[in-house]
């Protein structure tokens, strides 16, 4: 049974009869093909240039009355808008063929072997692929946009040499690196000499792997300013290679503000402390020494004595609190 659904086809063939075998094939194994013809390579390429919607496969000969060859496949691949091009012909040359699939052709197909099943195989494996393809480039897309408009700095690194792969535009502007500057140096080149090995750095294996890795490091920017960041990294596969993508998050600023707040803390317990045990201990005895005043008889000199311990005490709350002053500050 024919398989449903309907593909444009481009068969460039000037023998009458090869086209119409192949347009035979294309009919037993698909429901509804749309065949286009072109005898010549002129023809095609006002077909290809004209022609909307795009095709779906390209199907070549590769003897036209006006190309023919290695010329022919140069021309057809630069001109098929990403369509898959099958090369039917009769010439089994396989070194011939092996250097035509390197010149872009899809799949190279003898026409004295050719039926409608491997027909129809080549066609669905090249439309297979060329979907692949453009699912492949779509994310690639995706990731470049993601990856490059991220506001938060971002590198990926072979995970074997330590070597930068890439690195986006919020890294450049944090670190102060031109992308030419960074990209093939070692992660060494943003490690502070007083830095510890990176966490993301350090090869893993058996039990250790783990297939992400996260902590707070110091980096170093290109002015030489160290900064603390906050790692979060997982594996990838980049251009073949076994790769790292790490999201490096600068929090300088606020662990800096942290520390300032722990040590405002530290600052208030030590007051809280001097409040509850050192301004008491003053203000104690000028109490009671009020209560001493209230309970003395006549005797001047033991007036003034009391007196005398009464400014000296209020004068030791004085500088207590003129301390606990300079403290809030």
């Amino acid at each position: 049974m024919p398989n449903k659904g309907s593909h444009n086809f481009l068969i460039i063939e000037d023998n009458p009869g090869d086209f119409a075998l192949i347009e035979e094939f294309l009919f037993e194994q698909i429901e509804a093909p749309v065949v286009a013809h072109a005898s010549t390579f002129k023809q095609a390429c006002a077909i290809l240039f004209t022609n909307t919607p795009l095709f779906d496969i390209i199907l070549l000969d590769l003897s036209l009355p006006d190309c023919t060859g290695i010329s022919l496949i140069k021309e057809i691949v630069a001109i098929a808008l990403n369509a898959p091009v099958i090369v039917l012909t009769g010439y089994a040359d396989l070194n011939f063929g092996v250097r035509s699939l390197s010149l872009g052709v899809s799949d190279y197909l003898l026409k004295d072997e050719l039926t409608s099943i491997t027909l129809y195989r080549s066609i669905v494996y090249n439309l297979e692929r060329k979907r692949t393809i453009l699912e492949l480039a779509e994310s690639e897309k995706k990731y470049s946009q993601l990856f490059h408009l991220s506001p938060l700095p971002m590198f990926v690194f072979d995970w074997e040499t330590l070597i930068f792969l890439d690195v986006n535009d919020a890294f450049i502007k944090n670190y102060g690196y031109a992308r030419e500057e960074i990209i093939g140096l070692n992660l060494e080149k943003i490690k502070p000499c007083e830095a510890t090995i990176m966490p993301e750095t350090m090869p893993l294996n058996g039990a250790q792997y783990q297939e992400n890795s996260s902590g707070i490091l110091k980096h170093l920017k290109k002015n030489g300013d160290v900064i603390q960041v906050d790692i979060q990294s997982n594996f990838i596969q980049y251009k073949g290679k076994r790769a790292k993508i790490t999201i490096a998050t600068d929090i300088t600023e606020r662990l800096n503000y942290i520390q300032a707040i722990e040590r405002q803390n530290e600052k208030l317990l030590e007051i809280s402390w001097i409040q509850s045990h050192i301004v008491r201990a003053p203000l104690a005895r000028i109490m009671g020494l009020v209560q001493v005043i209230k309970e003395l008889k006549d005797d001047d000199k033991e007036k003034e004595m009391t007196l005398d311990f009464l400014l000296s005490s209020a004068n030791e709350l004085d500088e207590v609190i003129k301390k606990i002053t300079d403290k809030t500050q």
